[in-house]
């Protein structure tokens, strides 16, 4: 009588954790770092093909570029944890439904926001704080990247979706695919046909064209479920169960909307009454918020990379390997956020210079705002990492108090009441304040957590 197989373990319930991060983390950063790619990119070509008002466009639609984020991380990282618990648990038809209703609601949030922009694109530049002299510009640009959004939303948070599946560098390929695109295109276009904004957004959407298609390939064909069409009909109890589980990471991104929104029209109206004039705080804001998103994805990625493992440990009651992953992701983001410190207070004119030139009050701003609102970097890898755990191990109402703190309770009310007092300068004094009240809340939500006995054993 022939001996039965012992069934395969799950690598992310035997394999040594560090190594784990490292596999997962690694293809989440570098997916990240292309997906921030797309909006430097820009910055670099329209900063040297049309000046300081085009990198103000950028800036002033930019908060349609994180609604998009917003929708990505509810429905991909909620679908993630979803299915990675499920499957943690054994509920592989269970899982399946998550994988299939967040892959149908990215597409079809990315559709409708597509369309609002279009039907409202005037006034919604407007209210994101656009001067007059800048409008038009914007209207070029986001008028056309508008198109791109539903394939944008889908490569963000599907890449989630199929790195829950176990695939991260398939993951970081589908952004890699498109990045590269998006670079020849942008040269080509902006350089070589002299398109200017146009050019720009007609390349950045054709890279989220080509990202997009091949997410919904590799999402067609997961390699631990397998997804009917079934799947993809909406369960109400489904979604719902997804968007509790990605209402942290989507409520931080809405309350970044909220925040640019207040910070262009604060830089706008505390910078036309400085030497600075109304654009020149909107462009520099916009180019250093970009170069910190580069820092930002690497914090990011180590948290997408450790939500997997997390997830599964956590469902499969794997206590000690849970705390483990987080103890050596929160080293790691330490680490890099310290370099990044170094990096914004020591060559801040250089960095701001790669991005075309400027009057002498330009760089004078870019050189205060580096030294000031990105102060306290090193402390800015403690909130998301954080708050993205609690989500993964199935704790969202946490997850969502701990996303909200920096951008929502504190960098908001600052934003708001500090120029009151200190003028343009009050606007960069609330960035160090914010982070430094975000990074002990979430020192002390993490605390309590690894208090409970369960991760003693």
């Amino acid at each position: 009588m022939q001996k039965a197989k012992e069934p395969i373990q799950n690598p992310l319930k035997t394999e040594p954790v560090k190594r784990l991060l490292f596999q997962f983390a690694v293809p989440s950063i570098i997916a990240m770092l292309v997906s921030s790619l797309y909006n430097i990119v820009d910055q670099f070509f329209i900063g040297h093909s049309v000046g300081e008002l085009g990198n103000a466009a950028t800036n002033i639609s930019f908060p349609l570029s994180i609604s998009c984020v917003a929708i990505a991380l509810l429905f991909g990282i909620g679908g993630a944890s979803a299915f990675n618990i499920s499957m943690g648990r054994g509920e592989q038809e269970k899982a399946a439904y998550y994988m299939g209703n967040a892959a149908v609601m990215l597409f079809g949030c990315g559709v409708i926001l597509s369309l609002v922009t279009l039907l409202f694109l005037d006034p919604l530049l407007r209210f994101f704080g656009s001067p007059q002299n800048v409008l038009d510009y914007a209207k070029a640009y986001t008028g056309i990247v508008a198109f791109g959004f539903p394939f944008l939303i889908l490569t963000a948070g599907g890449g989630h979706l199929i790195r829950g599946d176990g695939r991260p560098k398939i993951s970081m390929l589908c952004n890699l695919a498109g990045a590269i695109a998006n670079v020849f295109l942008d040269a080509f276009f902006v350089f070589g046909l002299h398109m200017g904004m146009a050019g720009a957004a007609l390349a950045t959407i054709i890279g989220q064209f080509i990202s997009g298609g091949m997410a919904i390939w590799f999402l067609s064909h997961c390699r631990t479920v397998k997804i009917r069409k079934g799947h993809l009909i909406i369960r109400k109890e489904v979604v719902g169960r997804i968007a509790s589980l990605g209402m942290a990471p989507c409520s931080n991104q809405l309350a970044m909307v909220l925040v640019q929104i207040a910070m262009n029209k604060s830089l706008k109206y505390y910078g036309s009454i400085s030497a600075y004039g109304e654009a020149i705080p909107i462009a520099c804001a916009g180019i250093i918020t970009k170069v910190n998103q580069v820092f930002l994805s690497f914090i990011i990625g180590i948290s997408q990379g450790l939500q997997p493992i997390v997830s599964f440990n956590y469902g499969a009651k794997q206590y000690r390997r849970v705390k483990d992953s987080y103890v050596f992701a929160i080293t790691c983001g330490f680490l890099l956020a310290l370099a990044a410190f170094l990096l914004f207070q020591f060559a801040p004119r250089q960095i701001i210079s790669a991005f075309g030139n400027g009057s002498k009050e330009y760089y004078d701003f870019a050189v205060n705002y580096f030294h000031i609102f990105l102060f306290c970097t090193f402390i800015n890898f403690m909130q998301p990492i954080s708050s993205n755990f609690f989500t993964s191990i199935g704790k969202p109402k946490r997850g969502t108090l701990l996303s909200l703190t920096r951008q929502t309770f504190f960098l908001l009310p600052l934003i708001l009441i500090l120029p009151l007092f200190a003028g343009i300068d009050g606007i960069m004094y609330a960035g160090p304040v914010a982070d430094s009240m975000a990074g002990a809340v979430a020192s002390i939500l993490v605390w309590k957590e690894f208090k409970r006995k369960e991760y003693s054993q």
